[in-house]
């Protein structure tokens, strides 16, 4: 069986390619190349077969990577968002996880490395890089919220855990808290201590997960 593939990003001459590359994987076969998220939704009403992985840059005109997303989570859930970017940063891959994204990989990505995480990406339902890797996603349960540990937190450790969803330094949340910095780390080290987490992607996705978020 052979998963349908749709490549989202505006530079051509990279989604090519890719489509290339990804024609030398057994699992897998390209439908179609969109520019943008807009070009994309274009694509589907031509070709109504849904991919099942959509391979999404961030940075685009017209409708770009976030916007994308947001809208595949909210009109195609099924189908598996993996941002492909050159964008590393801790709020893009928090800013994506919060609107769908289910996978997150770098353009220099190896070609055998892009295989295995689509193929990770399909039997797992998730695929991301060490510093927010299936260990974060997979400990963190999808539709419980654990009473005891809820009840462990204090007011201002999940006002914090609901800033870390957002694009803001700690600076920035220190203000919006009122409070210093410092003060700001020692509720982060709280919490990395109480929910067993090394990352403020952790605990965004701890935030996500559970109905902490702005």
């Amino acid at each position: 069986m052979k998963y349908n593939i749709s490549i989202v990003d505006d530079h051509v001459l990279i989604a090519n390619a890719l489509k290339a590359i990804i024609l030398n994987f057994q699992q897998f076969e390209v439908i179609h190349i969109s520019e943008n998220g807009m070009d994309f939704q274009e694509k589907l009403k031509t070709k109504p077969i849904l991919p099942d992985v959509v391979l999404l840059d961030i940075s685009m005109p017209i409708m770009n990577g976030f916007e994308t997303a947001l809208w595949i989570k909210e009109h195609h859930p099924n189908i598996k968002v993996m941002v492909l970017s050159m964008q590393d940063d801790e709020q893009s891959l928090i800013k994506m996880i919060k609107n769908g994204a289910r996978g997150y990989m770098l353009k220099n990505t190896h070609p055998i490395d892009l295989e295995k995480g689509l193929n990770t990406l399909i039997e797992k339902g998730h695929f991301f890089p060490d510093w927010a890797s299936s260990k974060i996603l997979t400990s963190i349960s999808e539709n419980t919220i654990n009473a005891d540990l809820k009840n462990n937190l204090s007011e201002r450790e999940i006002e914090f855990l609901t800033y870390t969803t957002t694009e803001m330094t700690y600076k920035e949340i220190s203000e919006k808290m009122f409070c210093s910095p410092r003060t700001v780390e020692n509720y982060r080290d709280s919490l990395f201590e109480k929910l067993e987490l090394k990352s403020r992607v952790g605990l965004a996705v701890y935030a996500l997960k559970n109905g902490y978020s702005k």
